[in-house]
């Protein structure tokens, strides 16, 4: 059942810059080896659905996920390009928001429609894309309609896939792992109260508790999806008038079932009773308790897709190289931005901009992306990387800005002009944690340093989240 833990603190949402101010400090992924998808629009009722397609693999996928999802925003805000290839690697893709969510058409509070209406939502993309026989990928609320779906369609569903959802949410005589009423209402309260927080987005992401980064963009694109006020309705509709357990049996289709061992709103539980009730389904308990689909977490959801959709796990195997990752900062800069009013801060970024990269072709650094206020670099040496950090500080600091500065030496994926792995994310969390007009970098650069005669002062061990072990860090004091 739902494990609800009260709060009386009270939510408030987190932008990532205020409107009209600056540019957004997220974090642009380049769409590994394939054009930006077009979205596209289907009647369906009073409104509109939006839709994209990508890849050209011998299987048609529909992929469904729900609130907290925009088709147009899920690609550069969470940074999903390299799920989504991994999919189109054996896919011809199909992605949608349903009504309600995302950039498609909203609906009133008091006419949500029918599950059976909404899956006249996939009927409608399917059409208008042109398949005859897909399989379903559906997450959270969506796995309800792709169920329905299935067993009323089923010479077009050619597999099904259920991520982190459910037959059916409240408790009953015969169905004990649901919520009672009274947290099913405690529930829509806090989503009404803190939909879009930051603090929402750690209560449903608790890996990511200290990773404030990748938690304002989930948030941003929570609010993106739908309003607190939408979402509590909508989530209330669900909540008490679904149930699909007598539908499960009549599903034909080939079925697997994924769920987080430790989701903390839908007990692994609920995973288990669709697998045991859709015949030859299989179950796969995923680590973690992520309610939702972030970066860190695509790549193992994708193996499972992937190999049970083709029989084989897909080869990404791509090119890997040894580099150093820069990641680079400004200090107070929504502030400054405040302070500035829009033109004088857009102008002073533009100078902090063309400072930056002068220094990058100095020191032969190649830009891999901008962070709105800052930059993600490589350099295929570590002391070059260090020097180039240290000359970034005393440049922009003649503009009158400060920046922290992170570097890590590791392997990479190297995925057209970007770069991906640990290694990338391990930097981007050293730089979070430098100081003003800090380079911070990892003990793996200094120890590849040594005997260039720069000196470094011990910063002590941090757990690095999502990272394993202790990272020693060290300062760089004398370049």
């Amino acid at each position: 059942m739902f494990r609800i833990r009260p709060t009386r603190q009270v939510f408030e949402a987190t932008r990532t810059s205020r409107p009209g101010v600056g540019r957004p400090r997220f974090v642009v992924q380049t769409f590994v080896g394939m054009d930006r998808p077009r979205t596209q629009y289907v009647g369906v009722g009073d409104g509109e659905v939006a839709y994209q397609t990508f890849g050209d693999g011998p299987i048609d996928l529909l992929y469904c996920y729900g609130l907290g999802n925009h088709v147009e925003l899920v690609w550069d805000v969470l940074g999903l390009g390299p799920f989504f290839a991994r999919l189109a690697s054996f896919a011809r893709v199909i992605f949608f928001d349903r009504r309600g969510t995302g950039a498609s058409d909203g609906v009133p509070a008091n006419a949500i429609p029918t599950w059976e209406e909404w899956t006249e939502d996939m009927s409608a993309v399917l059409r208008a894309s042109g398949s005859e026989r897909a399989a379903i990928m559906a997450a959270l609320e969506t796995g309800p309609i792709a169920v329905l779906y299935a067993a009323m369609h089923p010479e077009v569903v050619s597999a099904l896939v259920l991520f982190n959802t459910t037959a059916r949410y409240l408790v009953d005589d015969d169905y004990p792992i649901g919520a009672s009423q009274e947290e099913i209402e405690a529930l829509v309260g806090l989503i009404a109260q803190s939909w879009g927080s930051l603090e929402f987005a750690r209560l449903v992401n608790p890996s990511l508790v200290n990773d404030d980064d990748l938690l304002r963009r989930a948030a941003l694109l929570m609010r993106a999806s739908a309003t607190p006020r939408s979402a509590a309705a909508q989530y209330r509709a669900m909540f008490e008038t679904l149930d699909v357990r007598d539908v499960l049996p009549l599903v034909q289709a080939p079925t697997l079932v994924l769920h987080r061992s430790e989701d903390s709103f839908l007990h692994l539980d609920h995973g288990r009773y669709l697998a045991e009730h859709i015949e030859h389904a299989s179950f796969v308990a995923l680590p973690g308790g992520d309610l939702g689909l972030h970066p860190l977490v695509g790549d193992r959801l994708g193996d499972e897709v992937a190999e049970f959709l083709t029989g084989v796990r897909v080869d990404t195997t791509v090119e890997r190289v040894l580099t150093t990752i820069l990641f680079s900062d400004i200090v107070g800069s929504t502030e400054r931005a405040v302070s500035l009013g829009d033109q004088q801060w857009n102008a002073l970024l533009d100078r902090h901009d063309a400072t930056v990269r002068d220094q990058l072709r100095t020191f032969r650094g190649r830009e891999i992306n901008t962070t709105g206020d800052g930059f993600v670099a490589c350099f295929d040496g570590p002391a070059r990387a260090i020097h180039c950090a240290q000359s970034m500080l005393r440049a922009t600091s003649d503009l009158g800005l400060r920046l922290r500065i992170g570097l890590h030496t590791g392997e990479c994926e190297v995925r057209g002009d970007d770069l991906g792995g640990l290694a990338v994310h391990i930097a981007a969390r050293v730089g979070a944690l430098a100081g003003p007009n800090e380079v911070l970098i990892s003990r793996t650069v200094k120890d590849l340093v040594v005997g260039s005669g720069i000196v470094f002062e011990d910063r002590g061990a941090h757990t690095l989240k999502g990272v394993p072990d202790e990272w020693q860090l060290f300062a760089v004091t004398d370049a």
